[in-house]
């Protein structure tokens, strides 16, 4: 009798236990859940589908070199800024730093824990970005066209264009004037060189659109021994004589049809860019628009035609669209 009664009141209790359990079990997250949302993991993009350069975004997507917004969107038609252009950099190009930044923040505008400072910090080390006059980096500036350009030619080793192709030709670095020397990347590394390390890329905390990156701080370009080269400086390479006489600029200017909106300072490095195919206009591949905010759109198709370049992906199938663009 003992024993039954005991038996019922154990039966009562594992009762209440298991109900009680049941109820709170749709509010316990196992351990090893995430405890925040991670970056939107979704390639495609509803307001991508009919966009030009839907094929460029999807396959940067697909290798997490470019992400989304939270509702799914990608917005290719908004403005890349500078802290956002380093990130995709960072992402696209993981390669051997050219010099070591100082430890903590570098740029009075980019404050410890900000979103995009380890990308800034790398963009800087790798030799694609600087900053401005004054310490400041201005992450939220918009990077235009030419500038993004000028970064990718001057860290890709392109070669020097020749007049046997069917594109611009690249002389030697033009005569620039401080202003322009100021805004422009340099090919040298700095004096101060970090340890060869190769960079891995790595997961975005956050997706790049969560921010709305680049306008490089130029030194003259390295490829020119002065600021002001003599002028038995500024031929191109000797294989093709009549080339070395003909100025990059009167070349360009023959390809593109707004080539008088582009900076001197970034004549040779158009030139190099759209003979490597790197450059993609839409709608006219004849008009570069070089002095425009580049759009996420559009800094898409210039990191994806760099990689094609590179070999590291595949080009666009000829039969699609966007692959005439460039």
């Amino acid at each position: 009798m003992i024993l039954s009664r005991y038996a019922s009141a154990f039966g009562v209790t594992m009762l209440t236990l298991g109900l009680a359990a049941g109820a709170i079990a749709p509010y316990i997250v196992p351990i090893s859940a995430p405890a925040f949302a991670t970056t939107p993991t979704n390639t495609s993009f509803p307001d991508t589908q009919n966009y030009w350069a839907q094929p460029f975004i999807q396959n940067l997507a697909e290798r997490d070199i470019v992400t989304g917004y939270p509702d799914n969107t990608y917005r290719p038609e908004q403005p890349v800024d500078r802290d956002e252009y380093a990130a995709i950099i960072r992402q696209a190009f993981p390669q051997d730093p050219e010099r070591q930044i100082a430890s903590g923040s570098v740029y009075k505008d980019v404050p410890q824990g900000y979103w995009a400072s380890s990308a800034i910090e790398e963009a800087y080390e790798m030799g694609f970005m600087k900053g401005y006059p004054g310490g400041e980096f201005r992450p939220n500036q918009p990077i235009t066209k030419v500038e993004v350009l000028v970064s990718l030619a001057q860290n890709l080793n392109l070669p020097p264009t020749t007049a046997a192709d069917d594109k611009p030709v690249a002389a030697a670095a033009a005569t620039t004037t401080p202003q322009q020397a100021a805004i422009a990347p340099s090919r040298s590394p700095a004096p101060q060189q970090s340890a060869p390390r190769q960079r891995a890329r790595r997961q975005l905390l956050f997706p790049l659109a969560m921010t709305s990156l680049m306008q490089p701080l130029m030194t003259a370009p390295a490829r020119a021994t002065a600021a002001n080269p003599p002028a038995s400086n500024t031929a191109s390479p000797a294989a093709n004589p009549a080339a070395a006489q003909r100025p990059a600029s009167l070349a360009v200017s023959d390809y593109y049809q707004d080539a008088d909106r582009i900076p001197q300072y970034a004549v040779d490095d158009v030139a190099e860019t759209t003979a490597a195919g790197i450059v993609v206009n839409y709608p006219d591949r004849r008009i570069l628009n070089p002095t425009r905010p580049a759009t996420r759109g559009e800094v898409a198709a210039l990191i994806h035609q760099s990689l094609v370049h590179q070999g590291k992906i595949s080009p666009l199938p000829s039969d699609e669209a966007a692959a005439n663009y460039n």
